[in-house]
């Protein structure tokens, strides 16, 4: 589980980095408002935690930003000492999902970030489940196999499943570590062309063109995205090219 941190109290953040690597969870910090967005961008995360209470901009707004820009609804907690219920209301209206009160406890921290991201992948499951077609692609989990325009390409297992998990994750930025470990199971910077090879194959296979509804943007330096065509913006920080 890989989780983003906006924080500007050094300490706090501290805190919570020690809280969530006793869980086994990962967790980079940002104590800048627009730094934070950057990466929060052009990476990918499980899970974002932030502060209210910031230098320049507040963390309701960067929220805001955030929600504008990002394709895909990375899940939000707020944690902060502010506890009107006006602020609660506030932080959630502006997309937050659940809301904590600093000091955080750390058994409570961990379980609602686990139950945050339990609800998520449940939600793509149940997705997943009762609706096998996406657009004109349908998938067929029994057999393994997706039939685009009346053919069913050849597809070898491992081509099944990342096909699946891209669709699955439409309009969300799969950058190759973040695929590498959970369609393969590889851990750490390897340098591999291993993503590149298989989104390159998929491509051509299941004609993620524009026409079929949907298409795979490369994103520099960073990795893939799989888009709907009805969801083409880039977000200002992104570069894409269409080239594998």
């Amino acid at each position: 589980m890989s989780i983003i941190l906006l924080e500007d109290d050094q300490g706090i953040a501290d805190n919570v980095r020690a809280i969530l690597a006793s869980s086994g969870i990962s967790c980079q910090h940002f104590s800048d408002g627009e730094r934070f967005l950057y990466a929060a961008l052009n990476r990918t995360w499980d899970l974002a935690i932030m502060d209210w209470q910031l230098p320049g901009r507040s963390g309701v707004e960067v929220l805001r930003d955030l929600r504008m820009r990002q394709r895909w609804a990375m899940p939000v907690l707020f944690l902060t000492q502010r506890d009107d219920e006006s602020d609660i209301i506030m932080a959630l209206d502006a997309g937050a999902d659940d809301y904590m009160i600093k000091p955080p406890r750390s058994g409570e921290l961990c379980a609602r970030v686990r139950a945050l991201c339990r609800r998520v992948n449940s939600t793509q499951d149940e997705s997943a489940e009762q609706a096998s077609c996406f657009g004109s692609y349908q998938f067929d989990f029994d057999a393994g196999t997706v039939t685009i325009n009346g053919e069913t390409p050849p597809l070898t297992d491992m081509d099944f499943k990342l096909a699946r998990f891209m669709f699955e994750n439409c309009n969300r930025l799969l950058t190759r570590e973040y695929l590498l470990e959970q369609i393969w199971g590889l851990r750490g910077g390897l340098k591999t062309r291993t993503v590149d090879t298989h989104i390159s194959k998929l491509r051509r296979l299941l004609q993620l063109y524009p026409e079929n509804g949907f298409r795979v943007k490369t994103v520099y330096q960073r990795g893939y995205r799989l888009e709907s065509v009805d969801s083409t913006a880039s977000a200002d920080t992104e570069t894409a090219d269409d080239a594998s």
